[in-house]
């Protein structure tokens, strides 16, 4: 062993210290660089990343390409394929593996296309030509659709419209979607439809839709008067250009953009079979709802009924009364006769030990006096009595029903004694009774009439 040296040993980094300075340095000096080379050793995992080789004839590195931005690559990536990606230069830490996260794949060749598409588009981004979110109308009563008539675009839309909603009203303006005249010929289009929304306002939306391509071919929905004829029109615009992972200036300048033709169809309109659905779950709770009503409306008549009384029990009940009125009235008067006779006989008997023409003429003074005292007690009795009994009286009539039949009204029963309440509730030929203020009679329904 060679012998220690008396000098401080300098602090070790560890080795996660050192590659986490490696990925740091690394990602500050180089940063975000485009690379071009050939695809090697392409492996695509459940988690939806795709982790790839670039290489050339004399070196190579291991990229990653995360599953956000794996979705947007248009082109499958395959081993031996030429490729330009943009990406930063990063080190994954555990194992110290210098790499290139990926950011965007295209094929080689198509670097100046793309320059050119970000170019103009942070170009329009800045103008603000981006900002529309206008809220397209749902469901749209009159839809015009911008596309080829012969692609297979808007089959997909037509089919899917047909099947979602048929009660939109469809208009398919024929147009280029590819090459140079395509562009104009859309915008021209764009501009006769905005024109005509002013005389038409039915006009709800307009839709610019065209199937999947490559980059060239969907070169005319990256037009920059394109883009703007979209923001300033007038009329909503929803932009289905190309699949998923397709995107173009159209796109950003319209109000709403779609993945696909298909998705655009479904976006602009309800599914009705989902709202008969719903309208059929709507009618079964309404009908639960009524249902539940009735019971408890029934339980509530039924209780009510059971607390109805007949107007007859009512007036037996009041006749009872007057009666037993009538009995203490009786009595009373009777019970004040005889304390009066009680006290005349005790009179007498006390006339008869005294003077009696003395007596006689004293005691007739006060038995005129009593006399006259009970004639207007008894009056003022009988007055109070009679008016209790007339009050009572008036209550009486007052709550009985043939005070309503003496004005001139009819009670009508069936020939089970079920009162009658609706001229519907009756048929013609039918016997009823009517009872009146004074009698009875026997009629027949000859016709019925409605309520106005």
């Amino acid at each position: 062993m060679e012998p220690t040296s008396t000098s401080p040993t300098p602090k070790a980094l560890s080795v996660s210290q050192l590659n986490q300075r490696a990925k740091q340095t690394l990602e500050r000096d180089v940063g975000e660089v485009w690379v071009e080379g050939e695809l090697s050793n392409v492996s695509r995992p459940a988690s939806g990343h795709i982790y790839f080789t670039l290489k050339d004839d004399r070196a190579q590195i291991r990229c990653a390409l995360f599953r956000q931005r794996a979705r947007f690559v248009a082109a499958p990536m395959r081993d031996g394929d030429q490729v330009k990606l943009r990406g930063r230069v990063s080190l994954f830490e555990p194992r110290g593996d210098y790499q290139l996260i990926a950011e965007a794949v295209q094929a080689a060749g198509l670097g100046e296309l793309l320059a050119a598409f970000e170019r103009l588009k942070a170009q329009l981004e800045g103008e603000g030509v981006f900002a529309n979110t206008r809220p397209l109308p749902f469901p749209p009563r009159k839809i015009l659709i911008l596309s080829s008539a012969n692609g297979a675009a808007i089959r997909d839309v037509l089919a899917v419209l047909a099947a979602r909603w048929p009660l939109a009203d469809v208009t398919l303006i024929p147009v280029p979607v590819q090459g140079a005249e395509a562009a104009p010929a859309m915008i021209s289009a764009l501009g006769l439809l905005n024109r005509q929304a002013r005389l038409d306002p039915e006009q709800d939306v307009v839709l610019i839709t065209r199937g999947g391509g490559s980059l060239e071919d969907l070169w005319a929905f990256n037009n920059e008067h394109l883009a703007r004829a979209i923001f300033h029109s007038r009329l909503p615009v929803m932009s289905a250009v190309g699949h998923e992972v397709d995107v173009t200036l159209a796109d950003f300048a319209a109000d709403m953009r779609a993945p696909t033709p298909s998705a655009a169809a479904e976006r602009l309109v309800p599914d009705q079979h989902a709202l008969k659905r719903q309208l059929a779950q709507a009618e079964q709770r309404l009908h639960r709802s009524i249902q539940a009503r009735l019971e408890r409306d029934s339980q509530r008549l039924d209780t009510l009924r059971a607390r109805l009384r007949h107007p007859g029990e009512q007036l037996a009940r009041q006749r009872q009364h007057l009666t037993t009125l009538q009995q203490r009235l009786t009595r009373a008067m009777q019970q004040t006769l005889a304390q009066q006779k009680a006290h005349v006989a005790q009179l007498t008997r006390r006339l008869a030990s005294q003077d009696m023409a003395r007596l006689h003429r004293a005691e007739s003074e006060r038995i005129s006096s009593l006399q006259r005292r009970l004639a207007s007690a008894m009056q003022r009795l009988l007055e109070t009595r009679q008016a209790r009994l007339h009050s009572a009286a008036r209550e009486l009539n007052a709550v009985s029903p043939l005070a309503v039949l003496g004005r001139g009204y009819a009670i009508a029963q069936d020939t089970q004694g079920q009162v009658i309440r609706r001229a519907e509730d009756t048929q013609p030929g039918q016997l009823l009774k009517l009872r009146l203020g004074e009698g009875r009679l026997n009629v027949e329904v000859k016709r019925r009439y409605k309520k106005h």
